[in-house]
């Protein structure tokens, strides 16, 4: 099942106009992030040899789905610097100094999507900024469409999971160390991760 765009098997274009799946059509609306059930994730590689997994806890986001145009669909994430957890105290504190995020001058990272498109089945891309450190750059996530369901309080759910990758040097984020046999402690390029769950707004 496609969220945004796909045509119903069963039907036919007409007057030159492509025919909407009414199931995907009435999926169409304004949908709020949950974050009890979504993750915002990252993986940065660590002395070259292993890969370190931190997760921000703090975030609120919104989406605007349009079932029958992805070019109209949009979306929005601030983040909270200060909610970062990689199951070090020592590390989250490091990170969160002024080596790392400064996140008492720049509290909250933020997305804002500049275009949406549909790339086949139940894959989709979002483009945006992505503005941290006072720096504001493109960002492009892949997206897959997990699915949307009723929950039994009544909520209506969508699902995505998402992935992008940066280079933390493009928003200044250059501290590192040397290692004894060549290379450097802390990856330039991260992996972000985004598992999204988000409700219809009543």
């Amino acid at each position: 099942m496609s969220i945004f765009g796909r045509k119903s098997e069963t039907t036919t274009a007409t007057s030159g106009a492509t025919a909407v799946n009414p199931d995907l059509a009435a999926l169409t609306g304004d949908y709020t992030i949950d974050p009890a059930h979504s993750t915002i994730g990252f993986v940065a590689r660590h002395a070259m040899v292993t890969n370190v997994k931190g997760k921000f806890t703090d975030f609120t986001g919104s989406l605007h789905l349009d079932g029958s145009d992805p070019a109209r669909s949009t979306a929005t994430l601030d983040v909270r610097m200060e909610s970062i957890d990689t199951g070090s105290a020592d590390r989250d504190g490091h990170l969160k100094s002024a080596d790392f995020f400064k996140t008492e001058e720049f509290p909250a990272m933020t997305f804002r999507s500049t275009a949406a498109e549909a790339l086949g089945g139940d894959d989709y891309r979002i483009t945006g900024e992505l503005s941290l450190l006072g720096v504001t750059k493109p960002l492009t996530v892949d997206l897959e469409f997990n699915g949307a369901a009723k929950d039994p309080f009544g909520n209506e759910r969508v699902g995505f999971e998402g992935k992008a990758e940066i280079l933390r040097s493009e928003w200044g984020l250059t501290w590192n160390a040397a290692l004894e046999t060549g290379g450097v402690l802390v990856s330039d390029k991260i992996k972000l991760t985004f598992d999204i769950s988000a409700i219809r707004a009543a």
